[in-house]
């Protein structure tokens, strides 16, 4: 096996064992870059010099027999809506295509302190506005696990860059699914961890009340060990929470007894293909079968969410994205008559199709004698949303789902049609409407090696019980940690 194969958790302790250098590790995930990237079209940016010389730093302090965190030395891909100082950041968008930051970003900060190996910025959907990563104004990222299909997405790169053996592990965002939804279509562990837990500090904003930075990796633990380092108070960051973290690679302990499953009856209904139901209920059949116990449950608003989460996130987007004006930085039409125009110019051409509908349906929705209607309607149906879940876990500890309501599709299948699109995230907007962590975790693969993801959801700051209940299901389906053949 090829060091690019191991998770992180193996390179760690080979490291310490000194049977490979931090620098053999990423020189191997960039000969597999090479090999492969030209299909999958992963990264919008590599950055080689200074991947290698984190890697060298690591080395030396291991030569020095000094303590090194379990990340330091471990190759790692960024999604570009992440800010790296002096590291281009376009979030795919040709309205940033040539923004450079004069600082990181909180995670990046911690990451940094930990010595991991950023190996360079990944493809995203513009803005993060999209479920297939073709959206992006760069280039369409392809799934490893079968080239003809999309990733998913927004966060489509990074999961393509993990599937495809081009990263160890990366870091998304999720604002309705998009670390969970490319997880569950590239074969991956990918968590959305409760709103407040990670700084936003650094994250490019989509919609601000529902986004959330998190882990992509190719098992739980790998996942654990990374989102230990993400979470935590920061005071740049006044919607981040302050609370005790547990260890969570230490709550790996594989015991599922005794622990109470809830199944939504509207995550399993009309729209969600019948492979899909099959797989995940065979799932919770076997943690039924290691001791946890099943109830059907009910979330009566689900039918509404995604109305719900288009129309708070379209207005959150579309003030949020109003600071691209052609003035502080990025791009500038480079014609234009007057303060006006260059404005109207500048966004016109700089912002995409699917920005620029999401900005107007959110600037439709905020404006006078609407506001009411649709975004104060949508608000309040967000609490009634949060109440259902709370209310289900009352009686059960988690909630099992799909992912998404079918495996990935072929590419260009639905880019023209808006709504097949937003309907690929039906089963994980309620999480973020919610502010509930969600675990995706790969069940099943279909004929034609497409992956099927089950969703955990669990209460607020739950992610120990989640990731443990997806260790224990990945030892009993017998692990996740595989390279996509290409």
């Amino acid at each position: 096996m090829e060091l690019y194969e191991k998770s992180a958790y193996e390179l760690s302790g080979m490291l310490r064992e000194k049977k490979c250098s931090a620098k053999e590790i990423a020189q191997s995930v960039f000969d597999r870059i090479d090999a492969v990237e030209d299909k999958t079209q992963a990264y919008i940016t590599l950055t080689r010099e200074i991947a290698m010389e984190q890697a060298g730093a690591v080395d030396e302090k291991l030569a020095k027999g000094e303590q090194l965190h379990p990340l330091a030395g471990i190759p790692m891909a960024v999604k570009d809506n992440i800010c790296t100082k002096d590291v281009l950041t376009t979030c795919a968008s040709k309205m940033l295509y040539n923004f450079v930051p004069p600082y990181d970003a909180t995670v990046m900060e911690k990451l940094n302190a930990c010595g991991t190996v950023m190996l360079g910025k990944t493809n995203l959907d513009e803005f993060a506005m999209g479920s297939s990563c073709e959206r992006s104004y760069f280039k369409k990222t392809h799934n490893p696990r079968n080239l003809d299909y999309v990733p998913g997405g927004s966060s489509g790169g990074s999961a393509a860059a993990v599937a495809a053996g081009e990263a160890v592990i990366a870091l998304g965002s999720d604002t309705g699914g998009s670390i969970r939804q490319p997880a569950s279509y590239c074969g991956l562990v990918g968590l959305k961890p409760t709103y407040g837990s990670v700084s936003r500090y650094g994250l490019v904003a989509f919609g601000s009340s529902l986004d959330q930075i998190g882990p992509f990796a190719r098992t739980v633990k790998d996942a654990a060990m990374l989102y230990q380092v993400l979470c935590g108070r920061d005071p740049r960051d006044a919607t981040s929470s302050k609370r005790e973290r547990p260890d969570f690679v230490a709550a790996l302990d594989g015991n599922v007894k005794g622990l109470r499953i809830g199944i939504p009856v509207e995550y399993f209904g009309p729209g969600v293909d019948d492979v899909v139901k099959k797989a995940v209920f065979a799932a919770v059949d076997q943690l039924k079968a290691a001791g946890a116990t099943v109830k059907e449950v009910s979330l009566p608003s689900t039918d509404y969410a995604l109305s719900a989460y288009y129309i708070i996130s379209s207005a959150e987007a579309s003030s949020n994205l109003a600071r691209f004006d052609g003035v502080k930085y990025g791009y500038r039409a480079p014609k234009f008559d007057g303060l006006i125009d260059m404005y109207e110019r500048t966004r016109s051409e700089g912002f995409g199709d699917e920005v620029k509908r999401r900005i107007m349906l959110g600037t439709f929705v905020l404006s006078s004698g609407y506001y009411d209607a649709y975004y104060k309607r949508a608000k309040l149906l967000q609490h009634q949303i949060a109440d259902e879940f709370a209310h289900c876990f009352e009686d059960c500890d988690l909630l099992i789902t799909p992912t998404a309501p079918g495996t990935a599709f072929k590419l260009g299948e639905n880019v023209d049609d808006p709504l097949k699109m937003y309907a690929a995230d039906i089963c994980t907007i309620g999480v973020n409407i919610a502010g509930l962590p969600g675990l995706s975790i790969p069940c099943a693969y279909t004929e034609n090696n497409l992956p099927i993801g089950m969703q955990l959801i669990g209460p607020k700051f739950s992610e120990d019980l989640l990731l443990k209940v997806g260790d224990c299901f990945e030892t009993i389906y017998g692990g996740f940690n595989t390279v996509a053949k290409i």
